[in-house]
């Protein structure tokens, strides 16, 4: 029997990672939204594309949250989008009920499942996620670090004129404007990109990174992004899944290591069938310490604002 992802929410993001999964050809589909009929054409649409593409899932929308019955992992991308000049952290209300909502069922009709997150402020809606469903924490994980280090790699590769697949990038904290670059764990090859790109060029790389997702707010200016946030997610989705137990960088339930407690956090983790399977705790310097240790603190007081 192949296995089930509901993602919630059809915008942008949503259906995109619906397309992305369905021509990886690994699970079958449930999209669901509240506007009527729009998840079911959708779905159907796409539904039409597998056999030109290649790929036969089972793919169908719904209007109602119920529809997330059986599931095993649920990808909710459904929240209000940024706008111009609004931060992630701006969405929290809004965004928090919907959030509500989504757990609330999932208990329900979908206990044994995971929950991904993508919708923003993404820690603090996995924090919400996690406590409203009731759900054991390393079932509960939040797509972050994965879209921040792509964006952090595709400026080094232009940069350096080489190859995006030859790359590799960390990118820690929340997923906002108090992320932490870490060039030190950043490489071309492995070789540490600290030897190729001067300090100054890297501030400006890593400066880019903080803000690129609303560089691209700004340059939509009706939207947010969306191509790049469903890969990602797709990307953690197959790890799951298939069991991969890939390391990536990813909003995971924090209680000990780099000295933060009880908080949803970026950090490098190993993401397999068991969910969030492994932390790993890098040895940091001072500066980069300091930077998550503050990147925590901001987001744990936006928590107290949800009453947490």
């Amino acid at each position: 029997m192949r296995k089930k992802v509901t993602i919630v929410g059809a915008g942008h993001v949503g259906e995109s990672c619906a397309v992305y999964l369905a021509e990886k050809n690994i699970c079958d589909i449930t999209v669901i939204d509240i506007i009527e009929d729009m998840p079911q054409g959708k779905s159907l649409d796409l539904s039409q594309a597998g056999p030109i593409v290649g790929y036969d899932c089972k793919v169908e929308g719904s209007n109602d949250m119920a529809a997330m019955e059986g599931t095993d992992l649920i990808v909710h991308t459904a929240g209000l989008p940024r706008k111009p000049g609004m931060s992630r952290e701006d969405l929290l209300n809004k965004n928090a009920n919907i959030i509500k909502s989504m757990a609330e069922v999932a208990k329900t009709h979908a206990p044994d499942a995971m929950i991904l997150m993508v919708a923003n402020p993404l820690d603090i809606m996995t924090y919400h996620a996690w406590k409203i469903s009731g759900f054991q924490t390393n079932r509960v994980f939040g797509q972050a670090g994965i879209l921040d280090s792509t964006r952090f790699r595709t400026f080094v590769a232009w940069e350096l004129g080489v190859s995006m697949n030859d790359i590799q990038a960390m990118v820690l904290g929340g997923h906002g404007d108090t992320m932490v670059p870490l060039p030190s764990y950043t490489t071309v090859s492995g070789i540490p990109i600290t030897e190729l790109i001067s300090k100054e060029k890297i501030d400006e790389i890593s400066q880019r990174t903080r803000v690129g997702g609303g560089e691209i707010v700004k340059l939509l200016k009706t939207g947010s992004a969306y191509y790049a946030p469903a890969a990602a997610t797709v990307q953690m989705v197959d790890s799951v899944l298939n069991d991969r137990k890939r390391v990536m960088p990813l909003s995971a339930y924090v209680d000990g290591p780099y000295g933060i407690k009880g908080q949803y956090i970026g950090v490098p983790a190993v993401l397999g069938a068991g969910g969030v399977e492994k932390i790993f705790e890098l040895k940091l310097s001072d500066e980069d310490q300091t930077a998550l240790q503050n990147s925590a603190n901001k987001y744990k007081e936006v928590l107290g604002e949800l009453g947490y």
